[in-house]
């Protein structure tokens, strides 16, 4: 009797161990073993969010999803308890508590890999650690198993990833396939799969937000796989991608770790909004250089196209940046030839003298795509880059733009990793563009700036189309790619045509508000923006929002998420400093109606607020926060509103 107690003690410590709860207990992750088969599931306050969903992996030196046995005796459970201050992400400071659990699992009597899971509030991490296999001190990882089971009824809001080696210049994938949205459980995209993040609706549970992060030179970047019965699988690059070049399936030291595929679970869209897992179980790759500023600028390219990448245009937006207060240009595509190194260097000291620093555009190509846009052939080799980041340095180049990747291959990201390392040696800020998903390298590499990766605003430059799903689109992206990292989308025009004159009929038309604009200024996040206003805006747009752009912030130290629906509309307020921007756009066929609550906000406070009528003319009034803390809001369709704490 006494063994049996012992035994009974023993084999209730064994499935304790394998259930890892989040700090305040409401976040469970159930792991179990089916004859030989790893396996987990994911419950918040009881409720499921993810069934049975398979671990493991199948490598050149051994099958590790199938007859494996867990080592009870090496599962380890500790608290994570970290700070970290990051000024360019969403939220200024982040205080990470999570719990931690190490399950090893062995093949044959030899040990496989450890799968660790972190879990927080409503965060879930996980990723592998693979052991040494008799003889191997390396391994070719040739498929996860790692997969997300949902619930019957779960629908999606997901973007497809697109063939490689199509569209521009066979340039794709890059991220930029529109999303389909409250879309059925059972499809492969357009049989590609889907791009991270990616986005559930739990039947009314609520939400899960499925992404991974620290991805580098280690391994490959990788995209979601779907099949029949709500399962999803991690699907690393397609062969082709990059012009065939480099493996599809990446190399692993031994041991050695996958980056963290991680799982946002919330009730409401809350917690997808405000997570910052894609930084907290990431670290720094190597030190600052120096201290990186993150600024405001203008870019001529938006309204003016390759055309205008010019010296006198150039010039003149230097002095518009200046008479804004801003304190960059973007000089994009083409320089090299339509305003050649010399002139480059002389808009350069021509910008100091106002206060203005250049970022200088660079094609990434080598042999990967066709792109013939320069500068060329540059960004893709060492010794040329550094070369060119140390003239760069010599002319006081604030920053480079590196455009048309093209992949996710392990060799891909070694690029980009090349690239941020080299340029940090010269005190040089990286924007990619053409590119992949940022996998939280904002923490990981200190002189990150921000990622397109997302259907930005130069379509709405080239099709009318996108002009007229701008706000629908727009009102995806804070639940969706924006959640996981900075998004370079290069938007908030003023001007109502995309042309450099700002004339009728020429051009897509832009069919949002002017308060719109100032609004999404706000509601996407990125610590570097280079806005689409022109001079002109200066003498043809209204003085309230001139004013307004010249002084919001481009970095934020929290962010709340208040109301809204993916695709449909949405309200959200960013701090900086100590003053709050409420902010909201609406994309449904009828004018939103909300009374919205401000207790983050002082009864009493005064507020300046940016309204449109029904015609979309804005106008600016001024009040004072009731003692309840509520706002009534009006936002017609492709208006917008926006309440700044003065």
């Amino acid at each position: 009797m006494k063994y049996l107690f012992y035994w009974l003690i023993l084999s209730s410590l064994a499935v304790n161990a394998q259930t890892i709860s989040s700090p305040d207990g409401k976040l469970v992750v159930n792991l179990a073993l089916d004859n030989g088969k790893p396996s987990y599931s994911i419950s918040l306050n009881g409720k499921t969010f993810l069934t049975k969903s398979p671990l493991g992996l199948k490598t050149n030196v051994g099958d590790f999803s199938e007859n494996l046995a867990l080592v009870e005796a090496k599962t380890s459970v500790q608290k994570i308890d970290n700070t970290y201050e990051l000024p360019n992400i969403k939220q200024r400071k982040v205080h990470y508590v999570a719990n931690e659990g190490g399950f090893v699992f062995s093949k044959n009597n030899v040990d496989a890999f450890q799968v660790t899971f972190r879990v927080s509030n409503n965060d879930v991490a996980f990723r592998y650690k693979v052991y040494p296999q008799k003889q191997s001190r390396s391994c070719v990882v040739n498929e996860e198993a790692s997969g997300f089971v949902f619930p019957k009824g779960t629908t999606t809001f997901l973007s497809a990833q697109s063939k490689a080696m199509v569209g521009f210049a066979r340039t794709m994938p890059s991220y930029e396939i529109p999303y389909t949205v409250d879309d059925t459980l059972g499809k492969n995209g357009r049989g590609n799969g889907y791009t991270f993040p990616c986005l559930f609706k739990v039947n009314t549970n609520g939400w899960v937000l499925i992404s991974e992060t620290g991805v580098d030179s280690r391994y490959c970047g990788s995209r979601l796989i779907g099949h029949s019965d709500g399962l999803y699988t991690i699907g690393f690059p397609m062969p082709d991608e990059n012009n065939g070049n480099g493996t599809s399936a990446p190399g692993l030291p031994l041991p050695g770790e996958t980056p963290w595929r991680t799982i946002t679970v919330g009730e409401t869209l809350a917690p997808i909004i405000e997570t910052t897992v894609p930084f907290d179980v990431v670290e720094p790759r190597y030190a600052a250089s120096q201290s990186y500023k993150y600024t405001k600028g203008s870019w001529s390219w938006i309204i003016g196209m390759d055309g205008k990448t010019v010296y006198d245009e150039q010039k003149r937006y230097i002095d518009f940046s200046a008479a804004m207060g801003y304190e960059t240009i973007l000089v994009d595509a083409l320089w090299d030839t339509q305003i050649g190194r010399e002139k480059i260097a002389e808009l350069a000291k021509y910008g100091a003298s106002k206060g203005v620093s250049l970022y200088l555009w660079y094609n990434s190509n080598g042999y990967w795509n066709d792109a013939p846009q320069g500068p060329r052939g540059i960004m893709d080799n060492t010794i040329a880059r550094r070369k060119e980041m140390a003239w760069m340095k010599s002319i006081g180049v604030k920053g480079i733009k590196v455009d048309f990747f093209g992949g996710d291959k392990q060799e891909t990201m070694k690029v980009y990793e090349d690239i941020l390392y080299d340029a940090n040696d010269y005190g040089i800020l990286c924007i990619f563009h053409g590119c992949t998903l940022p996998r939280g390298w904002e923490r990981m590499y200190p002189n990150y700036a921000a990622s397109e990766a997302v259907l930005a605003s130069e379509n709405l430059a080239f099709s009318q189309r996108s002009c007229d799903y701008e706000a629908f689109n727009a009102t995806l992206h804070p639940f969706i790619r924006n959640t996981v990292g900075s998004m370079d989308f290069g938007g908030s025009a003023l001007n109502k045509f995309y042309n450099a004159n700002n004339t009728p009929n020429r051009g897509s038309k832009r069919v949002t508000s002017d308060v719109y604009a100032l609004a999404t200024a706000v509601l996407f996040q990125s610590a570097v923006q280079h806005f689409a206003l022109a001079p002109n805006n200066l003498t043809d747009a209204p003085d309230w929002a001139i004013n307004f752009m010249k002084t919001v912030p481009t970095t934020w130290d929290e962010v709340r998420y208040i109301d809204g629906y993916p695709g449909k509309y949405v309200v959200l307020a960013r701090r900086h400093g100590n003053n709050w921007y409420v902010t909201g756009i609406n994309a449904q066929k009828e004018t939103l109606k909300l009374t919205i609550k401000l207790p983050m906000i002082a009864a009493g406070a005064d507020l300046r607020q940016y309204t449109d009528d029904e015609q979309l003319n804005g106008k600016v009034s001024t009040s004072k926060l009731p003692k309840n803390q509520e706002v009534n809001l009006t936002i017609p369709t492709n208006g917008g509103v926006l309440i700044v704490q003065q």
